[in-house]
């Protein structure tokens, strides 16, 4: 059985390490420029569509759903090797490495973050995260379901959990109480989402993921 760490640090990928907002702007003016305007709004549909299927982002599934089904269209087929290839290291935020370098020095780090099983781990290579945590990853449909399977995989006297999601770290405050430490990086467009105002803070708020301190997170 493995012994469990005195302290794990759980961070989520998208607009908490990496702007993935950034990646969306791209994508949008890719599509525009490869399929039309026609093509990016059936694109949108289709996401959008599936999203509320399944409750993640699913880009590739989207392509799929997208495609004009009557005529082959090579456009629609490249855009494939776009979103596969996107050089995400590019968008990771400043102090992002950084961070998870000064944090590993104290206590295993994970990457915690939701959706599908191709594309996210895709882009967590690309990106270089998934090299930085060696292999730490889970990824899950919902995470704050999953906390019994986040900590059968590392046990851990107590968490340090960094999402930009203020509403899902409540939720996992409200399972692990002071179990879980919650730290809020106030970046990416849920920051603006006017619930965040009607939601009890998090123990921890910043502007950008490189102003947290971590000895500070450590203590």
């Amino acid at each position: 059985m493995t012994e469990p760490s005195r302290v794990v640090f759980l961070l989520d990928c998208d607009n908490t390490l990496l702007d993935n907002d950034h990646f969306e702007a791209d994508l949008r003016a890719h599509l525009i420029a490869k399929v039309g305007a026609d093509g990016s709004a059936r694109y949108w549909h289709a996401y959008e569509a599936l999203r509320g299927e399944l409750g993640y982002a699913d880009y590739l599934g989207a392509l799929q759903r997208a495609r004009p089904p009557e005529h082959a269209d090579n456009a629609w087929l490249e855009l494939s090797a776009f979103l596969l290839d996107y050089p995400f290291a590019e968008r990771l935020y400043p102090g992002a490495l950084n961070l998870l370098a000064q944090l590993g020095a104290v206590g295993p780090t994970v990457i915690l973050t939701d959706g599908d099983v191709v594309f996210q781990p895709r882009k967590l290579h690309r990106s270089g995260l998934w090299q930085a945590v060696d292999g730490r990853v889970l990824i899950y449909i919902h995470k704050e379901e999953a906390l019994d399977d986040v900590a059968a995989h590392y046990p851990a006297s107590r968490y340090v959990l960094i999402d930009d999601k203020l509403r899902l770290l409540n939720a996992i405050k409200n399972i692990w109480h002071d179990r879980v430490r919650t730290v809020f990086p106030r970046q990416g467009h849920y920051a603006h989402d006017p619930q965040v105002a009607t939601l009890p803070a998090a123990d921890v708020t910043v502007d950008r993921i490189g102003d947290l301190d971590a000895r500070a997170l450590s203590a």
